[in-house]
């Protein structure tokens, strides 16, 4: 995005395959442990909820999300390191929320590595409430692994 004064809409479109190249990249900037192509690819095979936030062509952030009975399970949720720290998670979040109501979930649930502090504040922040947690859940480097918490919200 310019620093002009120009407004750009900002929306969600459909996480498509041909744009996988893109988000790739960003998860590679993003994680020290990111997807791959693959895991996208089955995300999208499986009918996951898969979302970018683009502004104007600049893909801002994006989510992938499962669905289950009563309940929807975040995956992913990504923003792009140079948009980080701008709110985009929330509006993220926000448009996670109102699709699993849509969806007439009564939970929505996700993992997060217990170093991410930062993530963990943006979720409890957003109503997130930590419920348990999950022994060596994510690879962390030299064969090592690290536990997540898992947080839940009640729609």
């Amino acid at each position: 995005m310019s620093d002009s004064k120009t407004a750009v809409e900002v929306l969600f479109v459909p996480m498509l395959a041909e744009r996988l190249d893109e988000v790739v990249a960003i998860e590679q900037r993003a994680y020290a442990h990111p997807w791959n192509r693959t895991n996208f690819l089955d995300s999208l095979q499986s009918g996951n909820q898969a979302q970018l936030l683009m502004a104007g062509d600049v893909l801002l952030g994006y989510f992938v999300a499962m669905p289950g009975v009563d309940e929807v399970h975040l995956l992913n949720i990504t923003v792009a390191p140079q948009y980080q720290g701008q709110g985009w998670s929330r509006v993220m979040l926000d448009a996670l929320t109102l699709w699993a109501r849509g969806q007439s979930a009564q939970w929505l649930w996700l993992e997060v590595r217990v170093g991410n502090l930062r993530a963990m504040r943006v979720y409890e922040a957003h109503g997130y409430k930590r419920v348990g947690q999950r022994k060596e859940y994510y690879p962390s480097g030299h064969g090592q692994r690290e536990d997540a918490v898992v947080m839940g919200l009640r729609l």
